[in-house]
């Protein structure tokens, strides 16, 4: 019998990996140091060390660690930050939250990256930053928004929240993961995450010394020495149950990717040249982690395909139906100056399929079977 198709299944990838885990949370009930205990600074030097970078500051989830990012670098209301539109709601949220300005610009329709012709196109005097996202797991394309933000004096903070462990090739050869190539990374531990926690749970990553030091201080109300306090801060800590439970997992991080990397092999198999599916898109430059599998239909009713699915127990997702220029929190920076119409064109034709670590082959071959009656009925 089949198992039941979850969009991800934390159950049973906990139950691989289950005596491990729970000696890691008993060993933190026994030290009684649920804030700031040894498994966070052990994770923190882990993480790094995957990353090939010089610090990792763990903080309460994926926003808090792009808003401390923002704060760390100095920038002050009415500062432009260029996002892409196509993205979750948090990588904008914080730019308006801290009086900051949100400018949208468009993804390229194959890797749904920042495009970085049109962030060149977006940049104004007030431009002091740039986000680009990493999104579905496929890195943004690096080299050439990193080049343009060299140009302009810009900082550029990479929002790894789905790609962790995806890597991203220079021209020169030279490889480097998601997070480490700009002035700071963000990225969360969200359960469904690839690296996910059993709660919230996030991190920043950078080569800087004195931005990590600064990082530092913001998470902790803005103090090195306890209540003296120099920066506005926040609270934003990770706490050490859930930095157990991270450090047990990134050691099978990249068994996970491969994982992944199967299950979208199959699905790219399953798909292969059908004219009204286009399946993700890999490019040259990047090692793809598939947080997400997300088909790109043409000509294809995608509601009507995601009510199918439905009603045959196959879960989907449309990430996302509702781009950042057309979101109401927004309307006070002039909305309908934007014309983006790629990511509007998207966000009417992307739909994710079930992507995890557990999923079997009875299982993908229902998956696809489904999708594909539906679209050749």
């Amino acid at each position: 019998m089949m198992r039941p198709i979850q969009m991800v299944d934390t159950k049973t990838q906990y139950l691989h990996i289950k005596q491990e885990i729970d000696k890691a949370v008993l060993d933190v009930i026994d030290s009684a140091a649920y804030i700031n205990g040894k498994p966070v600074q052990d994770f923190a030097a882990n993480l790094a060390a995957y990353h090939g970078a010089k610090h990792v500051i763990p903080c309460a989830n994926g926003t808090d660690a792009l808003q401390i990012a923002m704060m760390a670098l100095g920038l002050e209301p009415g500062d432009e930050v260029i996002t892409p539109s196509f993205t979750y709601i948090a990588t904008t949220e914080v730019v308006a939250l801290l009086r900051l300005k949100p400018v949208f610009v468009e993804v390229d329709p194959a890797t749904f990256c920042m495009d970085p012709e049109s962030l060149r196109k977006a940049i104004t005097p007030k431009t002091k930053a740039i986000v680009p996202v990493h999104l579905y797991g496929h890195p943004a394309h690096m080299e050439p928004i990193l080049q343009i933000a060299k140009e302009y004096n810009l900082f550029v903070i990479e929002d790894n929240a789905q790609a962790i462990g995806a890597e991203y090739a220079f021209s020169d050869s030279r490889v480097a993961k998601t997070g480490t190539m700009g002035h700071i990374g963000a990225t969360s531990f969200y359960p469904s995450k690839n690296l996910g926690a059993f709660g919230d749970g996030g991190a920043l990553c950078t080569n800087d010394d004195a931005l990590a030091h600064k990082m530092k201080m913001i998470a902790n109300h803005g103090q090195q020495t306890r209540y003296y306090h120099e920066l506005v801060g926040c609270n934003s800590r990770l706490d050490t149950i859930q930095a157990a439970i991270l450090d047990i997992k990134l050691k099978h991080l990249d068994s996970y990717i491969a994982s992944r990397r199967k299950a979208a092999a199959f699905y790219d198999q399953a798909f292969a040249n059908h004219p009204r599916i286009k399946t993700p898109y890999t490019a040259a430059y990047g090692k793809h982690v598939y947080h997400q599998y997300t088909l790109t239909l043409d000509g294809v009713d995608r509601d009507g395909l995601n009510k199918y699915l439905a009603e045959h127990k196959i879960p989907s997702m449309i990430y996302y139906p509702v781009p950042g220029h057309r979101q109401q929190m927004f309307a006070a920076f002039g909305l309908d100056a934007y014309q983006l119409e790629i990511t509007d064109w998207l966000t009417e034709r992307v739909i994710s399929l079930p992507m995890h670590t557990e999923l079997d082959e009875t299982q993908l071959q229902y998956i696809t079977d489904h999708v594909l009656n539906y679209i050749n009925s």
